[in-house]
């Protein structure tokens, strides 16, 4: 029987399973009302997070076929076999730690039984499964009109075209490029931007090490009336599933850490009625936030999305194996040393991870739902 480390919702349960060199990752998801799968779709999706495709990942190659081992309404099981593997890549590194890595703290956890290869269960080749899982939870909630979108925000201090939370003016036109958004090879809405990002990406790369950024996700369609006070916080939530998946270092909701810089009477969303009168046409005006800038959550519940929809921003750090040389310990001597890290890493993982970030957030909403 596999052993998986499990998330435990209110109605749904996740499981992941497996190592970065593993025989076989995988997923378990208990608990969604669901048993459609349109394979073709999932494949497209996965993809998108595939490693070894284009200059800006790791030059491992994976399939990342999902493999469905059951599907029924309220189960989902389903593994991908790892079939480019290099352990020896990783040998002594539970001696000599890698810093910005979790073997230093493995050790500390699991003692001298832990795999160290690629991570083991703290690589990010994790986030395949999860995204299988994801994108179930992805599809139900759009049945449901509910649609989620991310995109490149920033890498390198390069930034994209993103969300105005004070000006909504332009929200439709926003709404309808970061659409289109997962059909193209580099997830940015400006090319111009994407481009300067790739070569940010490769001066790092040529440099032995790498950059990291930001992931916008824009949620549509969401209901008004989701979530609820202190723990059942719909941002509590999203963020414990971001914070699932490595390299996460922070999550801020509309405009985040912004909001601390200003006064209330400028942070405060107005609330207004758009659209034509009762006496000027048939339908009711509908109540909207003239700006957005809590992300359209208020008191952890959302406003709906007619009203606004929900729009966080996660920070992703540089990936930490690198190639560079870097000063760690030797553990069993004591002493000071060096290490320069050989295997296949992505000089930027931030690309690959925002169909991750779609997948987390469709499943804690489909645990509200």
């Amino acid at each position: 029987m596999q052993e998986y480390n499990w998330y435990t919702g209110d109605k749904l349960k996740i499981g992941i399973y497996g190592e970065s060199h593993s025989e076989s990752i995988g997923v378990r998801l208990e608990g969604l009302d669901y048993d459609k799968l349109d394979t073709t779709a999932l494949a497209a999706f996965m993809k998108r997070r595939a490693p070894g495709q284009n200059a800006w990942s790791t030059p491992r190659k994976e399939a990342d076929e999902v493999i469905v081992d059951d599907l029924q309404k309220g189960l989902f099981t389903a593994h991908i076999n790892n079939t480019n593997t290099k352990p020896h890549d990783y040998s002594n590194l539970l001696r000599t730690p890698r810093p910005g890595h979790a073997d230093f703290t493995a050790r500390l956890k699991y003692g001298q039984s832990f795999n160290s290869s690629g991570g083991g269960a703290f690589s990010g080749r994790l986030t395949a499964p999860l995204c299988a899982a994801g994108f179930l939870a992805k599809s139900y909630l759009e049945e449901k009109g509910i649609k989620i979108n991310a995109h490149i925000k920033a890498i390198a201090g390069v930034k994209d075209q993103s969300y105005n939370f004070d000006n909504r003016a332009d929200e439709k036109s926003f709404l309808g490029k970061l659409a289109a958004v997962p059909q193209k090879e580099f997830p940015v809405i400006n090319e111009a931007a994407g481009e300067q990002m790739k070569e940010a990406i490769a001066q790092a790369r040529d440099n032995n090490d790498s950059v990291g950024g930001t992931i916008e996700v824009v949620i549509q369609g969401i209901p008004g009336g989701i979530g609820g006070p202190i723990f059942q916080s719909i941002e509590a939530r999203i963020a414990a599933l971001c914070f699932a998946v490595p390299a996460c270092k922070g999550v801020e909701f509309g405009n985040g850490f912004e909001a601390a810089e200003l006064t209330a009477s400028t942070n405060n969303d107005s609330f207004i009625f758009d659209g034509p009168g009762v006496t000027e046409a048939l339908e009711a005006p509908q109540l909207k936030l003239h700006t957005n800038r809590c992300g359209g959550i208020l008191g952890g519940i959302s406003v709906g999305g007619t009203v606004a929809p929900i729009v966080f921003d996660v920070a992703v750090k540089p990936t930490p194996t690198i190639s560079k040389e870097q000063a760690t310990v030797d553990l069993e001597t004591k002493t000071n040393t060096t290490i320069t890290v050989g295997g296949r890493h992505d000089p930027c993982i931030v690309p690959r991870a925002v169909p991750v970030y779609e997948a987390v957030a469709a499943l804690a909403l489909a645990d509200f739902l």
